[in-house]
């Protein structure tokens, strides 16, 4: 496993290098979420495209419209059909399907689906454009000053971007601004009728004292986490940008809380609103090093294989550098992370009310029924696919055989003609004389042609006498 993470960060650091953007170290911080002093930080200011980490912003505008009084938990949002044409991840629902807030934002902190941060969005603001018109405003007014956002989900748009700083003062507004709703992201798995779905952040029952935030992917921005844990009273806040595999932004954020709960924040430790500006202007593109490689395509979600943080004797830890060492902290003992631990999954369904026994079993039967139709469908599409290539294959066996047949007639025809021919030749050839004047001027059958073996005897005997 940890030669396996070697090789894959190698390639990952010498492809970045070659592309120019000298991206081995990507964007990294970890803050304490209490006092907002800065442990470690990383390029921490640097413009990084979003991806699916916009929909903490998006919680935020909603969470907010609720604390006005514009909204309410159990308000029903309608979902429309620009929003259900959205690529995944997405739930699939069907235009005109309606849904609760609090359902709504339990889905995209868990399952990060783009259909129904788009109903979020068109519902509590109109339209997407004007609902991000809210988010930037908010932005600015939280401190975000390198943040941008042009939708609510973090679809890939040119002019989406944040940095690691940007995240983790959201994270602590989210936290401070609406301590009633910290369980909304540290949930486990959501369930929706016989559909069960796990939060994709890798760190949820794996790290001790994980209990937030959201993940985000697209193949520009790499793997992005903002996460947040709670050790012995001190709660942190760890952003991770642009790792080269889910796995490893897990590891990465893993080994960052080991190392900031292992070390303390003084005076000296500067604020959030504190660390320089970046003198980069746009975000790299990571499409090359992430996405145009060989091999399967990336996915969001970890491989549920056991996972140990940190190096091995004689491997490089690429992801550790002096940079990364917090000052005036030893080594710390890494965190080893294993499969993650069972949850009970949070109910979640469509309309105002939850879901009877007897509706959610019809719905179950539905789902099964449903499912069992697109099984026969492939199972008789795939049977169909093989009795017309048996079919094709016969009549091509049939077609050659035909062919077969009818040369081998032909051949058989030729043969025969060429008997007859044959025969009809030696028929002449037995017939055939040559005429001969001997000394008497009579003709001689010539020798050995047109004699019969009755003559053989009388010629011997003549040339006897």
């Amino acid at each position: 496993m940890n030669v396996s993470r070697a090789l894959r960060m190698t390639a990952f650091t010498l492809a970045a290098l070659m592309s120019g953007s000298a991206l081995a170290a990507s964007p990294a911080l970890v803050v304490e979420a209490e006092t907002g002093r800065v442990l470690h930080a990383e390029r921490a200011t640097d413009p990084w495209f979003p991806a699916s980490i916009t929909k903490l912003m998006t919680t935020y505008v909603a969470l907010n419209a609720v604390r006005s009084g514009h909204a309410k938990m159990d308000t029903l949002l309608t979902v429309s059909e620009a929003a259900a044409a959205l690529p995944p991840s997405k739930m699939g629902f069907k235009p005109g399907t309606q849904i609760r807030l609090d359902n709504a934002l339990k889905i995209i902190m868990v399952k990060s689906a783009n259909d129904v941060a788009a109903t979020i969005a068109e519902n509590l603001g109109g339209s997407i454009e004007n609902f991000a018109e809210v988010m930037n405003q908010t932005a600015q007014a939280l401190g975000m000053h390198e943040s941008h956002f042009a939708n609510p989900h973090g679809l890939p748009d040119e002019r989406n971007q944040t940095s690691a700083r940007d995240m983790a003062i959201l994270a602590r507004a989210l936290f401070n601004d609406f301590p009633e709703y910290q369980g909304l992201f540290d949930i486990g798995a959501i369930q929706y009728g016989r559909r069960i779905m796990r939060n994709t952040n890798g760190l949820i029952g794996r790290y001790p004292g994980a209990d937030g935030m959201k993940t985000g992917f697209i193949c520009s921005a790499g793997f992005n986490v903002v996460a947040s844990a709670t050790r012995n009273g001190r709660h942190l806040i760890t952003v991770v940008l642009g790792a080269p595999s889910a796995n490893e932004r897990t590891m990465k954020a893993a080994e960052l809380f080991d190392r900031g709960f292992n070390s303390l924040a003084g005076p000296s430790n500067p604020t959030l609103a504190a660390l320089p500006s970046s003198s980069v202007r746009t975000p790299p593109d990571m499409r090359s090093v992430i996405c145009d490689r060989r091999g399967p395509m990336p996915e969001e979600e970890d491989s549920q294989t056991t996972v140990a943080n940190g190096g091995h004797p004689g491997i490089p830890n690429l992801f550790s550098s002096d940079v990364m060492a917090f000052a005036g902290t030893a080594q710390p003992t890494r965190t080893t992370l294993g499969p993650r631990s069972a949850v009970q999954p949070e109910r979640v369904w469509v309309g105002l009310t939850p879901p009877s026994e007897a509706e959610l079993a019809a719905q179950a039967a539905k789902e099964e029924a449903a499912e069992k139709a697109k099984k026969a469908a492939s199972k008789k599409s795939t049977k169909k696919a093989a009795s017309k290539a048996t079919k094709d294959s016969a009549k091509e066996s049939k077609d050659a055989k035909g062919k077969d047949s009818k040369d081998t007639d032909t051949a058989s025809a030729a043969k025969d003609t060429g008997k007859k021919e044959t025969g009809k030749s030696k028929a002449r050839d037995s017939i055939s004389v040559k005429p001969v004047s001997d000394q008497k001027g009579k003709a001689k059958p010539e020798k050995g042609k047109g004699q019969t073996t009755a003559e053989a005897p009388a010629k011997a005997k003549n040339a006897k006498n």
